[in-house]
């Protein structure tokens, strides 16, 4: 007992020390304002608490207010300091590789595997990047994808009944995209078992990484085994017939040769590659999807001009024409009548046929057709920033790291001063998005659904300094970005202009651990004539 006692007491003063040469180190520094809270806990149930609620960034709010956009605080077992400012930010992007390197939850880590994108670094990630980026650039995509996405899109849509859960439906369209353009396979019972081991994967993203406390987190790294026997099936099988000289034109095919012959990709690194690709081109596009709908049904005026933009394309001109033709085309457009009388058919066709009604038949979208979309680009943009699927991204200071602080006016000397702050080496950093893209600083009504606002902004596509950024930055922009416009593009032109629907239930959007409705976004269905 008295031995027990002694190192008890041992273990005590060592903790005290520790603490008091810390907090003294951190006064040193001048690290960012804030409050690391519990011993061990810290603020990371305060944390969860926070997003269990209707606020999309409650946690980020309350202490930006306190603390300044730049805050010190401790979640998930470590120092990490939270930014708000788009400078900072853009600082924490620019500098990967550099005073920041990618640190991410050991639950992600693991299930995604060592080889992903995700967790590669240093040359190795920067020539697997440009590889992913050279397969999803808009010279590949206008050439070879969008036939498939065209079609894969058209083949679900015809599938539906008239109630559907939307966001079920958009993870099948967009998990067999990813296969397609990954393996070249088509739609099948291969790749429906697949995807359901998915769903259990991804929902062990963000757990407790210990099979023992979590059953959600053992049921994951199961179907994670069973993905990866999948797939390396898939791998093996394809490389034999490499060597035998059959080639396809898919991201399989490069990794199994092209750059890679005189340094060949292991199995398992093709693996673990193919793994993290599939989430990327599966969760976050088809969650854009259904919330790009939510927000249209929510925004009836929106969605009137994305359905009347399907007839712009063709370049329709309503001027000179009657107000009793005008008002017919919009009544249909909007669904309130399911047949157009001639004389309001004949605007549709006037100087070119209407996206809807040139497209009869078998033939499919085209690249000049997706160009055409300035509208649907808007209503991307804006739910991009609306919803945030990507709200941040974690890093890891390799060395301290300085950066500025909050300018600061001083009403005596008349003189504004940027105070200059310290991330100790080893601290985590959090790089927030979604508090950058609500700020009512940098967007008006922030918090507003509102896709006029990218109108005159080169199709919506960027955003003038470093407010926008929802697919990252630096060296690690997302590789897919134009591609996943392409997909919710050709997907929201065939919706709008094949079927209307109502919401079959109330939907909340929850934003704990990732935003999602919480039933999924049922709707009821109506095909148009």
């Amino acid at each position: 007992m008295a031995i027990f006692v002694h190192y008890l007491l041992i273990l005590l003063i060592s903790a005290v020390i520790f603490l008091l040469l810390r907090a003294y180190r951190l006064r040193r520094l001048r690290i960012p304002p804030g409050n690391l809270g519990l011993p061990f806990v810290g603020e990371t149930l305060q944390l969860i608490s926070a997003y269990k609620t209707e606020n999309p960034e409650p946690f980020i709010d309350e202490r930006a207010k306190r603390h300044g956009s730049v805050f010190t605080t401790h979640v998930f077992g470590e120092p990490t300091v939270f930014s708000a400012d788009p400078e900072t930010n853009r600082f924490i992007l620019q500098n990967e590789g550099k005073l920041f390197e990618c640190s991410y939850p050991g639950s992600i880590s693991n299930l995604l595997g060592k080889h992903s994108l995700l967790l590669m670094k240093g040359n190795l990630h920067k020539r697997m990047h440009s590889l992913t980026m050279s397969f999803a650039n808009s010279s590949i995509i206008k050439d070879q994808l969008l036939v498939d996405i065209d079609r894969l899109i058209q083949l679900n849509l015809d599938s539906w009944t008239d109630r559907i859960l939307l966001m079920e439906a958009a993870k099948k369209i967009t998990f067999e995209l990813a296969v397609k353009q990954l393996m070249s396979f088509d739609p099948g019972e291969w790749s429906e078992s697949l995807r359901k081991q998915y769903v259990l994967v991804i929902d062990g993203f963000f757990t407790i990484p210990l099979p023992l406390f979590s059953a959600t987190y053992r049921r994951a790294i199961k179907a994670r085994r069973e993905v990866a026997e999948a797939l390396s099936k898939i791998v093996k099988e394809r490389r034999e017939e490499y060597e035998k000289g059959e080639r396809k034109n898919d991201m399989l095919g490069a990794l199994l040769g092209g750059e890679w012959e005189e340094d060949q990709l292991s199995n398992e690194q093709i693996v673990d590659f193919m793994v993290a690709l599939l989430v990327a081109g599966y969760e976050t596009t088809s969650t854009i999807m259904t919330l790009a709908v939510k927000f249209l049904t929510q925004t009836p005026l929106a969605l009137a001009q994305l359905k009347v933009s399907c007839w712009e394309m063709s370049g329709t001109d309503f001027k000179g024409k009657n107000h009793r033709t005008v008002v017919k085309l919009w009544d249909y457009v909007m669904g309130y009548v399911t047949t157009l009388e001639s004389e309001t058919y004949l605007i549709g066709q006037e100087e070119h046929d209407g996206i809807r009604l040139k497209k009869r038949g078998s033939e499919g979208l085209q690249w000049s057709d997706y160009k055409s979309m300035p509208f649907t680009q808007c209503v991307i943009n804006e739910t991009l920033r609306v919803a945030n699927i990507i709200s941040g991204v974690f890093r890891r200071t390799v060395t301290d790291v300085n950066i500025k602080g909050k300018l600061i006016f001083c009403a005596l000397t008349g003189n504004s001063t940027r105070p200059g702050y310290t991330i100790p080496k080893g601290w985590k950093v959090f790089a927030s998005f979604r508090a950058v893209h609500l700020d009512h600083d940098h967007f008006k009504d922030a918090r507003t659904f509102n896709p006029w606002r990218w109108k005159n902004n080169n199709l919506g596509t960027s955003c003038s300094g470093n407010f926008y950024t929802p697919f990252g930055g630096g060296p690690r922009l997302c590789p897919g970005y134009e591609l996943a416009r392409v997909e919710i593009s050709v997907f929201l032109h065939h919706l709008v202009t094949q079927f209307s629907w109502v919401p079959a239930e109330e939907d909340k959007l929850v934003f704990f651990p990732t935003t999602r409705t919480q039933k999924r976004f049922p709707i009821n269905l109506q095909r148009r004539r």
